[in-house]
């Protein structure tokens, strides 16, 4: 009995106190980085992409490729917390994902079927264990400008029930709203469209999620949205900034440079700060070497694992 209350200490710790070490986060040992690395022992990048990018802890995403949604993240969760370690989950399955985009385009197909999908998700992950939750990749900073107009009260809605789950059935949980980043809304936009997604019932909120800006940069702009969410009532909020590709900042021209941008680099790994401290985690949200599609430096579609993208974010190339 000790010996397993100790394996689930770190994860326990995080939830309760947040704090923890960088060894805390859980590895997905099925990584398509790891993937690769079992089947490629001979190439000559697989000593840089294994100890650099695969045996880094960064997060599983569940959409509407996930089969079980309730048996998968259950038993992704139940592994991270048998090894003492805590899982980071992203849920990327809001309807009209994207707003009619290309590359991210698909999500759940109605939004009773995304409430029955995300209690699903927050019933799996369970109200003795403990998970990084972030919700939702760019559907609320989507809602800035005009293409998700006509979606925004549905989106708003099904975020704020997103939160509620996660509040009732996770409770020991850090939940997370995605909204974008400092190039993309006002201080005061950002906080009025957290404010109405459910924020009460969340840690806090997400930034530079599969994006290149500095942690610096990030960090500010956090601050100012936490600044803004208490003065509108909402109490402290704390923030995570995704490093998983920003070790050179973003490109210089990034306007339509968003797609595997060359010279980008793997930014500081995953860290929780100490406790007050902004921000509370630096995360390997997006996992480096998953192509964001068929342009830029890669001829990989969208979240196929691209050795050679993989080795080029090592080394800034």
């Amino acid at each position: 009995m000790r010996t397993t209350v100790l394996r689930r200490l770190p994860a326990l710790l995080l939830a309760i106190t947040g704090i923890a070490h960088a060894a805390d986060f859980y590895g997905d040992p099925n990584s398509e980085a790891q993937k690769w690395v079992k089947a490629h022992p001979s190439d000559g990048r697989v000593n840089d992409i294994r100890d650099r990018i695969a045996n880094q802890p960064a997060a599983r995403w569940f959409g509407d490729w996930t089969t079980d949604i309730g048996t998968d993240v259950a038993g992704y969760v139940g592994r991270a917390t048998a090894a003492g370690r805590t899982p980071v989950l992203v849920a990327y399955n809001i309807p009209d994902r994207d707003c009619g985009g290309e590359e991210s385009s698909g999500g759940a197909t109605s939004a009773t079927a995304y409430r029955d999908w995300i209690s699903t998700f927050a019933s799996a992950v369970g109200a003795t264990r403990s998970a990084v939750i972030v919700l939702e990749p760019d559907a609320l900073a989507d809602l800035g400008g005009t293409k998700c107009a006509s979606l925004k009260a549905t989106r708003l809605s099904l975020l704020a029930y997103a939160t509620a789950q996660f509040k009732k059935k996770s409770p020991l949980s850090k939940v997370y709203l995605d909204i974008g980043h400092s190039s993309w809304l006002s201080t005061t936009q950002a906080a009025d469209l957290l404010g109405q997604a459910g924020i009460k019932d969340a840690s806090g909120f997400s930034l530079n999620v599969s994006n290149f800006k500095t942690t610096q940069t990030e960090t500010t702009y956090g601050k100012a949205v936490a600044a803004e969410l208490a003065k509108g009532g909402f109490g402290t909020k704390t923030f995570v900034v995704d490093t998983s590709r920003n070790g050179n900042g973003p490109p210089p021209v990034y306007e339509g440079n968003w797609c595997n941008p060359s010279a980008r680099k793997i930014g500081v790994a995953p860290s929780v700060s100490p406790a007050g401290e902004s921000p509370e985690m630096r995360l390997w949200l997006k996992n480096p070497g998953l192509s964001d599609g068929q342009c830029g430096t890669s001829s990989a579609k969208a979240g196929i694992f691209d050795p050679e993208l993989a080795y080029k974010l090592i080394h800034g190339y």
